[in-house]
């Protein structure tokens, strides 16, 4: 066995790795890898039961004392590794597994920028930041190829993504993209049919599903309605995560919210386009128990990039740029590998520094892009001046 790549580490519910790479008796997989001390904590905690670990590709135990299966009574294949039970040696390695997570070890060029964050430049920012927008706007034009170009329609699948605010967004997208948009708008002025399709559509009215409201009875007699209409299909409700979520990020709210903003948003995308003032743009996204933070990222990750793409599409230079400007007058996020720049000393003053930073790592440093990096040539730079 030989491990391509060790995936992502989810810290939500589910496998403990995601989008993970391994070669099997010379055959190649791709999926999710779950570790566990004991093979038979597989079954102590019932994951042979719970859909969402069917795309576990590898289980890494210590101790593989029964095979295991999936809820489809497929076999999971194991590998056992019997690692020392000496305690200092594993503090050890627990050390340098933390250091190895960190920015220094992540961004190849950490102690030279601690000494000089100037060698990360205002300019190289702005070039990442229209990098950054570039690579959305190729994703909305992937997603009007597939809406056979209709805006709106491609706005509401990024838009339903974007309301996953990460943990869930391709559940949240799949929602989208199963529930025609068409079928939404003959409902879009009862909110409480719009909650029953969206809620039906997402697995969440099915027996022992997420959704637990006092409506939750009246919601589900409305979807079997809806669902007999339209002739539609409910989502598998398990991929939902839910461990480790605070309320406010529950799949149940968040697919409420939605329905709400689709009650109250008629011509979304012309509002979108229309509006230059920011504080306008806010106020389209006011739902109920929805923060501020939660709106800038929905401005950030869907509205800004929607008005760029258009402009580009219109070949409209100028409102692209207005569109750009956006950024600087939105507050930056506040995430791990943005605290990890901040660390090394760099100014994050809005969401243009924050959007241009995220694009810089998940691009340039953690693909060891260092040569096409502005940082990383006058680095190399400097060595070759010192070789000769």
């Amino acid at each position: 066995m030989e491990i391509l790549s060790v995936g992502e580490h989810n810290r939500d519910a589910g496998p403990d790795y995601s989008h993970a790479r391994v070669r099997i008796d010379g055959k190649e997989w791709v999926g999710n890898i779950e570790l566990h001390v004991c093979a038979t904590d597989w079954v102590k905690h019932r994951h042979h039961l719970d859909k969402a670990y069917d795309s576990v590709i590898l289980h890494v135990v210590r101790t593989a004392d029964k095979p295991v299966y999936n809820s489809r009574g497929e076999l999971v294949p194991q590998c056992e590794l019997q690692y020392p039970s000496d305690q200092d040696y594993l503090s050890r390695l627990f050390e340098s597994a933390q250091q190895m997570d960190s920015a220094f070890m992540r961004i190849g060029c950490a102690e030279q920028l601690v000494r000089d964050p100037a060698m990360l430049s205002e300019g190289w920012r702005r070039t990442l930041l229209r990098k950054r927008l570039e690579c959305k706007r190729a994703s909305i034009e992937r997603l009007l190829e597939i809406t056979k170009g209709s805006w709106e329609h491609a706005l509401y699948i990024s838009l339903a993504r974007n309301f996953g605010f990460h943990t869930n967004s391709l559940p949240f997208e799949q929602l989208a993209i199963n529930t025609p948009l068409s079928y939404l708008q003959k409902h879009r002025n009862n909110l409480f049919q719009l909650t029953a399709l969206l809620m039906g559509q997402a697995g969440g009215l099915e027996p022992n599903s997420f959704c637990h409201a006092d409506d939750r009875e009246a919601l589900a007699k409305e979807y079997a309605f809806l669902r007999t209409k339209f002739g539609l299909s409910p989502m598998d409700g398990s991929i939902w995560k839910h461990a480790r979520l605070r309320p406010q990020n529950s799949p149940e709210l968040r697919i409420r919210q939605f329905a709400q903003l689709l009650y109250q948003s008629e011509s979304l995308l012309s509002k979108i386009l229309d509006k230059q003032d920011l504080n306008e743009l806010e106020k389209l996204f006011v739902v109920d128990k929805i923060g501020k933070a939660s709106i800038d990222i929905l401005l950030i990750n869907t509205v800004i990039p929607y008005k760029y793409a258009y402009a580009r599409y219109r070949n409209h230079a100028q409102q692209a740029e207005e569109a750009l400007a956006l950024m600087e007058r939105i507050a930056p996020e506040n995430n791990t590998i943005i605290r990890q720049w901040r660390i090394l000393g760099q100014e994050v003053k809005n969401a243009a520094d924050s959007q241009a930073l995220l694009h810089l790592y998940q691009n340039y440093c953690q693909h060891h892009e260092c040569i096409n990096c502005e940082v990383g040539y006058q680095i190399f730079q400097d060595k070759q001046l010192r070789l000769f």
